[in-house]
């Protein structure tokens, strides 16, 4: 309902009424448009919360199989975050770095047991096996529309800058950002944690380690990144 109020007597000509249909009309429209706009949001923001729990569920029915790395998932996922948005990653690849980070290992749920819990080290059959998980990640997500942009880090995380990683032995910048981010990430914690075949490293040596491998396993720019955050982060002692 538009109403319309004057100070003083106004003659109503046809002209007159039919431009205040037409911007009462309009205005409607206008209305109308805007709650649309607020409900399409509402439900885009229910439906990237489902999302979320979905990814989140996962990521921890893999940790749930393999208790040893409880936690693992959660704490490189918020580090790779802070790193990338240092890098200066915005916007949607920060969203797809977040899924990529908490689906880095979905492709081991296609491992058996026998070999993803076993207490000591791998025959190089076995290796051959757990080397497949980055394509069974990408089988799984790959034909889910909104995941393809999130591959980068289930799939690539295990390449070296050197070349020398798997499984498509890429090198350098080839190895996507999201990837060679989130790969010091994962050594970190993965090293500095209780595994089945080996106790935690001390964070000196671990740190010792990764600047080590700066140039072979890691990108040096990346490693040099991740340290100022560590450092601003009071991550590390000293």
């Amino acid at each position: 309902m538009l109403e319309t109020f004057h100070s003083k007597h106004f003659h109503h000509s046809q002209e007159w009424q039919n431009d205040l249909a037409t911007l009462a009309t309009q205005t409607a429209v206008a209305i109308d448009t805007l709650q649309m706009y607020d409900r399409l949001h509402q439900k885009n923001l229910e439906l990237n919360n489902a999302y979320d729990a979905t990814i989140e569920g996962w990521s921890l029915a893999l940790e749930y199989r393999d208790e040893e790395t409880e936690g693992h998932t959660l704490r490189v996922t918020e580090l790779t975050s802070k790193l990338a948005q240092a890098m200066g990653v915005i916007d949607a690849g920060l969203t797809n770095i977040r899924y990529g980070a908490l689906l880095h290992d979905i492709g081991k749920i296609g491992i058996p047991d026998s070999i993803l819990l076993k207490p000591g080290p791998l025959t190089d059959e076995e290796w051959k096996i757990m080397k497949q998980h980055p394509r069974m990640a990408y089988n799984m997500l790959a034909p889910i529309d909104y995941l393809r942009g999130a591959l980068d880090i289930p799939y690539y995380h295990h390449e070296k800058w050197d070349g020398s990683g798997y499984p498509s032995g890429l090198k350098g910048n080839q190895i996507p950002i999201a990837a060679r981010i989130f790969a010091i990430i994962d050594v970190w914690d993965a090293l500095r944690s209780d595994r089945p075949y080996r106790k935690a490293w001390s964070e000196k040596k671990t740190i010792d380690y990764i600047r080590e491998q700066s140039g072979i396993h890691f990108d040096p720019d990346v490693v040099e990144a991740f340290f100022n955050i560590l450092e601003e982060e009071h991550l590390i002692q000293g």
